[in-house]
């Protein structure tokens, strides 16, 4: 059930299931988000946003000043099978008048990607965002080389809206264009229905 009205200031919350935990990214994290990074040493694309080697505490902090702000709500992620920290993703550009939010800064650990995580978390960032936030849109927004990323979005069955031309730095210092999606909640049960199958068909 949708609900109709958008949360003006989304609460930090738990999201758990399908081997996935969602938690209130805290400074705690630092550490393991270091370790998850060097997996695979992601600072290294310079189509992420992923934090160096010696800027985690930098990167949690901007973070927390987004969520007290009320344009961001980072997570996280762990596996909840043995607790380790392995990602984190986050709700950002939050509009409560327009009922929109995107989601993004999403990254994993080397060894979990190409696995159900990514659909893991985009279920449970998508189930709350229309079912309990209230959202009428969710968008998503990629490097326009990043094309695992955007891969990734369109499998989610997010409609392509287009490509913002010369629009955000890259950490090179290059210019990109950014590709932009969207879901709308009409949209969102059948992409529920699908993401669903997804974790649950013989692998």
């Amino acid at each position: 059930m949708l609900h109709t009205e958008f949360q003006r200031t989304p609460a930090p919350v738990t999201l758990e299931g399908h081997g996935v935990r969602l938690v209130p990214l805290e400074l705690d994290h630092v550490q393991g988000l270091e370790a998850a990074a060097a997996d695979g040493e992601l600072w290294t694309l310079r189509i992420t946003s992923v934090p160096e080697p010696g800027a985690t505490e930098a990167y949690v902090r901007e973070a927390l000043e987004g969520q007290a702000a009320g344009r961001m709500l980072p997570f996280a992620v762990i596996d909840a099978h043995d607790g380790a920290v392995i990602g984190s993703t986050r709700y950002h550009d939050i509009v409560p008048t327009v009922a929109r939010l995107e989601i993004g800064y999403t990254w994993y650990a080397r060894r979990y990607q190409r696995s159900h995580v990514n659909t893991a978390c985009k279920l449970l960032l998508l189930r709350h965002a229309f079912q309990h936030l209230g959202a009428a849109v969710v968008g998503w927004r990629t490097d326009n080389y990043n094309f695992a990323s955007q891969r990734a979005i369109e499998r989610l069955g997010a409609h392509r809206d287009g490509v913002l031309r010369h629009h955000a730095p890259r950490r090179d210092g290059t210019v990109r264009d950014t590709v932009m999606y969207s879901l709308l909640a009409g949209e969102w049960p059948e992409v529920e229905q699908h993401l669903l199958y997804q974790l649950t068909k013989p692998r």
